[in-house]
């Protein structure tokens, strides 16, 4: 594999942050080893990201404090060229709202093996602990407790891949979504943690 250049890359996203965020997108240089994290997971760069301790046959948890950067660098990502495999972003509040809608067939929706041309489909679920429960026919369901089950079983048989992005914490998730999902989590999940003192970017910038 030829060398990376990850400057090269960084420089790359910022270029695409601004035109899709506006000019005053940056990426902090207190950002950059996460940032660098991610760049080697996504070009599959093998020996770097066994360094790092990435795992390349898990998704990622990507976390961090409101308004680090999380959902910008996703939507980013997806811009490198040759990306080895595409992912679709869902808004974790708006798949719940689904369930007033669709009722359960929601659930089937996300986690039921479906491919495209690169092979089962991957969805990125942004910002995990921002939708509610919600009530159908009475019934109140954790309509992302039960899609993460269910996919973690084809993450098992199938190899398929979720990323998340959330700001909660180890302890959060677990007290949200029950000890159930947070150890499945752990298990197909590669974590990419933002400092806790990673700034707010959101006056700058949109979207973020």
């Amino acid at each position: 594999m030829q060398p990376i250049d990850y400057s090269w890359c960084i420089q790359y996203l910022e270029k695409h942050g601004r035109q899709t965020f506006g000019l005053h997108f940056t990426i902090d240089e207190g950002d950059y080893p996460v940032v660098h994290r991610l760049i080697a997971y996504f070009l599959r760069h093998e020996a770097e990201s066994t360094r790092l301790g990435i795992d390349l046959n898990k998704g990622l948890l990507v976390t961090g404090p409101v308004g680090c950067g999380k959902s910008s660098l996703m939507t980013l990502l997806r811009t490198i060229p040759h990306p080895p495999h595409q992912f679709t972003i869902r808004p974790c509040r708006d798949v719940s709202f689904e369930l007033l809608e669709d009722g359960y067939k929601v659930i089937n929706r996300y986690s039921k093996l479906s491919y495209n041309s690169h092979g089962p489909r991957i969805y990125c679920f942004d910002d995990l602990g921002a939708e509610q429960n919600l009530k159908y026919f009475g019934n109140e369901c954790n309509v992302m407790a039960e899609i993460l089950l269910s996919r973690y079983e084809l993450f098992v048989s199938q190899h398929m891949l979720t990323h998340i992005t959330t700001n909660l914490q180890a302890t959060e998730l677990e007290s949200g979504y029950g000890n159930r999902v947070r150890s499945r989590l752990r298990e197909q999940l590669n974590l990419v943690a933002f400092a806790k003192t990673s700034r707010d970017k959101r006056g700058q910038v949109k979207a973020v």
